[in-house]
């Protein structure tokens, strides 16, 4: 098995081209997963998938047990970890419909249990954090895409907020001038937890809809399950090729 392990959020309740070969629900410290692990077959590439909201992805993200999530991959083998993510574009560069590999995360959101080892879950630990993506992983993915004849952004700072709500335009304002490139709500803490565990973890965002006061008028659900829909396609074929290469 190749270790490499997908988590679906947005659109990717379940992954397309996925032969399925069982389900595996192991127990953790911290509760059951949001869903049944699956084992499956991508080519001839053994990896697995977990729906980081549930079936029927009716989990919010502040809700989401990002550690029993984690820990369960890492019980069924994981090692590398690619978290698909639906995000709303702050920058110029991110419009809707572009793929991305960010580089680097500012959080902000709170009342989430942030770690494995915080002094009550385990013996206090303070990991480096510079890096939150590894490296080795995003390049993977964008010699994936590359290989799939995409497009795709190489970094970028994905600011996690704590949702389900979203923002308001002040918010995705202040968000700009701390140097955010686009947004979503479940980066953080998802991208640590892997750190705590020795995983190699890396996110490929696609942009979904201008965040707040990015675009003129409101936000419309229907245009963001519009480029959901049309996102697919791409983020499909970058991970059928990473799983691909092995």
């Amino acid at each position: 098995m190749s270790g490499l392990a997908f988590i679906g959020g947005s659109g990717f309740t379940v992954m397309g081209g996925l032969e399925v070969i069982d389900h595996e629900r192991p127990e953790t410290p911290f509760g059951p997963p949001a869903a049944p692990v699956t084992r499956g077959r991508l080519g001839d590439t053994e990896c697995l998938f977990l729906p980081r909201h549930g079936i029927g992805h009716g989990v919010a993200p502040h809700r989401v047990r990002y550690r029993a999530n984690i820990w369960a991959l890492r019980a069924c083998g994981a090692e590398r970890v690619v978290g698909l993510a639906a995000v709303g574009g702050i920058g110029s560069r991110f419009a809707p419909g572009v793929l991305a590999v960010p580089d680097q995360i500012i959080d902000y959101t709170h009342g989430r249990d942030h770690s494995f080892r915080d002094g009550e879950a385990g013996e206090l630990l303070h990991i480096d954090f510079t890096k939150p993506y590894c490296e080795d992983l995003r390049r993977a993915l964008l010699g994936a895409a590359g290989a799939a004849e995409l497009e795709v952004v190489d970094g970028g700072t994905y600011g996690a907020t704590q949702g389900p709500r979203l923002e308001t335009a002040a918010e995705i304002a202040r968000m700009e001038r701390d140097g955010c490139d686009f947004v979503g709500m479940t980066g953080m803490p998802e991208a640590a937890l892997a750190k705590e565990l020795g995983l190699c973890y890396a996110g490929l965002a696609f942009v979904v809809n201008w965040a707040a006061g990015k675009a003129a008028g409101g936000i419309q659900m229907q245009e963001i399950e519009a480029n959901i829909a049309a996102c697919r396609v791409g983020v499909e074929r970058v991970v059928a090729v990473l799983a691909a290469a092995g």
